[in-house]
């Protein structure tokens, strides 16, 4: 602080008080090896290094020692587990109200920045508190420790900065039987320009606290919006994400494992990138159980592998995302918390460090009995003096567990990449490789995106009959329709037949021939569909990927999405023209015990324009023949059951 410059607002009187000092005069978080940082003793790669075991995030990815976690872990799915945003934009988070009471907005003060002005893992530690706020409206209980699952900016938009404003919103998306998905969304506003811009939208997992050894089961959460309603349903797709991500990750492992590491002779050692710090955790820095703050643990994590990434760049790294952030157990105050960071590969522009964390007691702290309270990836980047994006030495392990995380972070990698790819698709390239690698996000996706085109406002009828009515949609160049059907079948009956792609030759004359190509599970199916030509239209053909998903709740929809994909094994043929399904599908409401509501959705593509162009002009009823050939179809089968 600088002592020749007044302190405090000049119209106050006097210097303001500041409840929490800069980072560096208390140990907050160092920025450098003085204070509580230390670098190992063996930093450089000498004998006796201790044993790091970044895992790579499949299962457990460390060793739980038989004394960690004296408290219950989070809740909300496996070991590092990433949620992806939705197709259609889901992760923007417009659901949040700006008068909710789970907002906050605060000013970078002077004396928190780092020498460059950007802000650095302070930003983190409001980010859990607030998000745990919204969790506890909803409990109406105390909350235990979150399980952030996913920190990853919406657009790389700038680091926030000193004098600029953040406003940080939170609210509960969905609430299971024992946790919920909380929404955070971060802005920063310059208080010059005015100008807002997205720094960074996450989705944590709460469990409540219980009071004795059984889980507190929670409350529905009250769906106000439109908005409310379509987060309320993707969250269940978040959360399948999370149940299946381990899979993927061992299976892209096995794949990673038979690429050789780094034989260059210029790559740098890992095990030159290891950094320690020590942090006693005091008042301030837990609530009012005396359980830390996970947001200042998260800070503390940040400042560590800022300094790990640092070796490779000599520069102040900039933090991109945050990757499979998993909180094990917690820690109280009065406990001394160890964080391990060491970089575990380089990726041209970027790096991924990994940070352990292991907390003790006085009498753990004796005995050497750590227990593991956290673990995450970061991905750092980083400029030079031109503003440009640095290029990162290459790296190689030099222990097993070295490799091992070496070949974790191209896993991890793979994953994020088709992320990204997936969520920036031009229209020149609809369909997606279904690889392992994205599996379970394409799922996601295909189910998101017929939710987001089901809740979109703004649709217009177009035609009506006795129990069909014919519904359009026009967005920008996008037109999309909606056929909505009266079925006197049950719902469960009407989703069994629906989703069922090889039944559909019996009453869509569309459909030529239909083959399943690969059986996925019992709710993904990959198939290859044959259409007939149109009257100067070559014969079309599509590979597409049918999810259907049972509802959670009676009020909900069954839902059968479809989107087209490609596969290895079944490429273009010059017999057909390989047309694209962008998003269709199928919702089904319940009306009663014996009937239903049948939603059919198609955001319109060049393969399905030749279809629907003759029915709006009125040459062909299509459409119309087509939606009571299904709902007859649906009634036939349905009085058999």
């Amino acid at each position: 602080m600088d002592p020749t410059r007044q302190q405090g607002h000049p119209n106050m009187g006097g210097p303001m008080q500041r409840m929490t000092p800069p980072r560096g005069m208390v140990p907050l978080g160092p920025q450098n090896y003085g204070g509580a940082m230390r670098p190992p003793l063996n930093a450089l790669g000498g004998p006796g290094m201790p044993g790091m075991n970044m895992g790579p995030g499949g299962g457990r990815p460390w060793p739980n020692p038989t004394n960690a976690n004296s408290g219950p872990p989070g809740g909300g799915g496996p070991p590092g587990t990433p949620i992806m945003p939705s197709p259609a934009g889901s992760g923007d988070m417009d659901s949040i109200s700006k008068n909710s009471p789970s907002n906050m907005s605060m000013s970078n003060q002077p004396g928190t920045p780092r020498d460059d002005s950007e802000m650095g893992g302070n930003f983190l530690n409001p980010f859990q508190s607030e998000s745990g706020r919204s969790a506890e409206l909803h409990y109406g209980a105390d909350r235990k420790k979150q399980d952030l699952l996913r920190a990853v900016p919406v657009c790389q938009a700038p680091s926030h900065r000193v004098g600029q404003i953040i406003a940080i919103r939170a609210k509960v998306n969905r609430a299971f039987k024992t946790s919920m998905e909380v929404g955070i969304k971060v802005t920063v506003q310059d208080v010059f320009t005015n100008a807002e811009k997205i720094v960074s939208v996450a989705f944590a997992t709460y469990v409540a606290k219980p009071v004795g050894a059984a889980k507190v089961e929670l409350k529905p959460v009250e769906l106000l919006s439109a908005e409310d309603h379509l987060e309320h349903s993707l969250a269940v797709e978040r959360r399948r994400i999370r149940l299946g991500y381990v899979q993927v990750f061992q299976k892209l492992m096995q794949e990673s494992n038979k690429e050789d590491t780094c034989e260059e002779k210029d790559a740098v050692s890992t095990e030159h990138t290891h950094v320690q710090s020590t942090e006693l955790v005091l008042p301030p820095h837990a609530n009012h159980h005396g359980n830390t703050f996970g947001g200042q643990i998260m800070a503390w994590m940040q400042t560590v592998a800022s300094i790990s990434a640092s070796h490779l760049c000599r520069s102040h790294p900039i933090l991109k995302s945050v990757n499979m952030f998993k909180f094990w157990g917690p820690s109280f105050v009065g406990d001394r918390l160890v964080f391990n960071a060491i970089v575990n590969n380089t990726f041209h522009n970027s790096v991924e460090v990994g940070v352990r964390v292991e907390a003790y007691n006085c009498e753990e702290w004796i005995k050497d009995q750590p227990r593991h309270i956290n673990s995450a990836f970061l991905i750092f980047s980083a400029v030079d003096d031109k503003g440009e994006l640095f290029t990162f030495p290459r790296v190689k392990p030099t222990t097993q567990d070295g490799v091992r995380r070496y070949h974790g972070a191209i896993a991890r990698r793979r994953i994020r990449l088709t992320r990204k790819c997936m969520l920036s698709a031009k229209g020149d390239k609809l369909s997606d490789a279904w690889e392992t690698s994205n599996q379970v996000y394409l799922s996601y996706s295909n189910i998101a995106a017929l939710t987001h085109l089901a809740r979109k406002p703004g649709w217009d009828i177009t035609r009506t009959l006795e129990n069909v009515k014919i519904w359009t949609h026009e967005e920008g160049a996008v037109l999309s329709f909606k056929v909505e059907m009266q079925v006197k079948v049950p719902s469960h009956v009407a989703f069994s037949l629906l989703s069922d792609f090889s039944l559909r030759q019996r009453w869509d004359r569309h459909f030529q021939t239909c083959e399943v190509l690969q059986a996925v599970s019992e709710e993904e199916k990959i198939y290859h569909v044959t259409s007939a030509p149109m009257t100067g239209h070559q014969p079309r053909d599509f590979v597409v990927l049918v999810s259907q998903r049972q509802p959670c709740r009676p009020q909900e929809p069954y839902t059968v999405a479809v989107r087209s994909v490609t596969l290895k094994a079944m490429p273009p043929s010059p017999e057909f023209c390989r047309s694209e399904i962008l998003c269709a599908g199928f919702q089904i409401y319940s009306s009663s015990s014996s009937s239903c509501t049948v939603c059919y959705f198609n955001q319109v593509t060049s393969g399905v324009m030749p279809y629907l162009a003759a029915n709006l002009t009125g040459s062909s009823k299509s459409i119309e023949d087509t939606a009571l050939e299904c709902i007859k179809f649906l009634e036939l089968k349905g009085s058999e059951c």
